[in-house]
């Protein structure tokens, strides 16, 4: 099998689909960003304006106009059809929602090409629950991104029994010519490698705060001066959204639904969603 990959959409333009197209965009590939609608599509422009100034700041090579001139590459549409048309790859990075994801898969195998590999980047579901969906199994399979993933920059590549081991390793070569580090996982597993050992902290942290023990100051200080760590599972969340966790919790068991019911009434109820509304358990400017 031949495969090519030059053209590549993303679907959902949140803060780490966002932060996937412009990686993709920055490292040389003809980048389509999709989204629902024309509202989430200017949030996600905002996203990748936001963008272009970080690596400005952050990246030596950015300058001269380069962090720019990527985030204008960008084609941004609210059309499916349109979006994958022409894509050899595309990644989908939309909300943590099982159905949600299986009806998306329907319709993109039905509107990309033959030849389009279709990644997930779900942190927490297994592409085996998705395969079905797409139509084909053999050219599908998960490609999880860290968040800040310009400075974070693992790749976690994980297929299905069915992935066609040419379709894994040419998506390996492509995390490589984005930045990234491939991580290749060498079967199923809930989590990959970053979010088995990431998510039991996170959720011990909200464990805590939400029944009373702790504030989510305290738990972050403990773990910082505790392990020398740079953040605490608070600033963590912040970053990553609570939107994320919010849809993994309200799906889960009774002791997850507690904590999305906590997360919802505290924070997400009162626009306090993290790092990208300027608050979440802390304020940004």
């Amino acid at each position: 099998m031949t495969i090519d990959i030059h053209r590549v959409t993303v679907l959902g333009t949140g803060v780490l689909g966002s932060q996937i197209a412009f990686q993709t965009a920055f490292s040389g590939f003809e980048v389509t960003a999709y989204d629902i609608s024309d509202a989430a599509l200017q949030a996600g422009r905002q996203h990748i304006d936001n963008l272009a100034a970080i690596y400005r700041e952050q990246l030596p090579d950015a300058g001269d106009g380069r962090a720019e001139r990527t985030a204008t590459s960008i084609a941004l549409t609210s059309d499916l059809a349109r979006a994958v048309k022409d894509a050899d790859l595309v990644i989908e990075a939309i909300p943590e929602v099982l159905a949600i994801k299986q009806e998306t898969y329907r319709k993109l195998g039905e509107a990309a090409p033959e030849r389009t590999i279709f990644a997930t980047n779900s942190s927490t579901l297994l592409p085996s629950a998705m395969k079905d969906s797409t139509g084909r199994p053999d050219k599908f399979l998960a490609l999880h991104f860290a968040n800040q993933l310009w400075q974070q920059n693992t790749a976690e590549i994980m297929g299905t029994p069915d992935t066609d081991p040419t379709v894994f390793q040419k998506v390996v070569d492509f995390a490589s010519k984005i930045g990234m580090v491939p991580i290749e996982i060498h079967k199923e597993k809930a989590g990959y490698v970053l979010n088995s050992l990431l998510v039991p902290l996170l959720n011990a942290g909200l464990t805590l705060a939400a029944g009373g023990y702790a504030d989510p100051e305290a738990v972050d200080k403990t773990w910082r001066i505790g392990t020398g760590a740079p953040a605490g599972p608070f600033q963590i969340l912040d970053v990553i959204g609570l939107a994320t966790p919010y849809n993994v919790f309200a799906n889960g068991d009774e002791d997850a639904q507690k904590l999305a019911a906590w997360l919802k009434t505290n924070y997400i109820d009162k626009g306090k969603l993290g790092v990208a509304t300027g608050e979440g358990f802390y304020k940004y400017s």
